[in-house]
């Protein structure tokens, strides 16, 4: 496919909320899990844009149409004593991958963590996504095998928390 030189990023603003969760679920449909969004708009806009939001989003567009999105937050490293920028999620739509736009995402990501000056730009792949892991090969970024995502969630995280 032909490289888009037409592709701009922007924060995402409240109205962006019915996008950001087409794309929500269009990224759990990729990744095998279409039936574990449980969010709507009203919760994008009160967890996304309210005066104590701790995440934030951006969307990429070819010209005028939204073709992808990427939710982030600052996270703290306590070894370099400094903020890290964390990508929880990015996504580009199956008709516009391979024209270079998961890549201006993730410099403009870049380019975040450097003017908020972090230490650190992270995120997870699925172990299976052969083509993403390629790709953030190919920018130069390096696994971290050494590390194990521990979660708690739902019932035990409720069951925990109240023991």
């Amino acid at each position: 496919m032909k490289a888009i030189d037409n592709i701009s990023i922007r924060a995402a603003k409240p109205e962006d909320a019915a996008t950001i969760l087409h794309f929500i679920t269009e990224l759990a449909i990729y990744e095998k899990e279409p039936d574990a969004v449980k969010t709507d708009e009203q919760a994008i806009v009160n967890t996304l844009f309210s005066a104590d939001a701790t995440a934030h989003s951006i969307i990429c567009f070819d010209g005028e149409q939204a073709i992808g999105f990427a939710v982030y937050f600052y996270n703290y490293s306590t070894w370099l004593g400094k903020n890290g920028l964390y990508l929880e999620d990015l996504y580009v739509s199956h008709h516009s991958r391979g024209k270079g736009a998961g890549k201006k995402i993730m410099q403009y990501l870049a380019k975040q963590a450097l003017a908020k000056d972090c230490g650190r730009f992270e995120w997870v792949v699925l172990d299976w996504n052969k083509t993403a892991i390629d790709f953030y090969d190919s920018i130069g970024a390096t696994p971290q095998d050494e590390w194990i995502i521990y979660r708690l969630t739902g019932q035990a995280l409720v069951d925990f928390a109240e023991s």
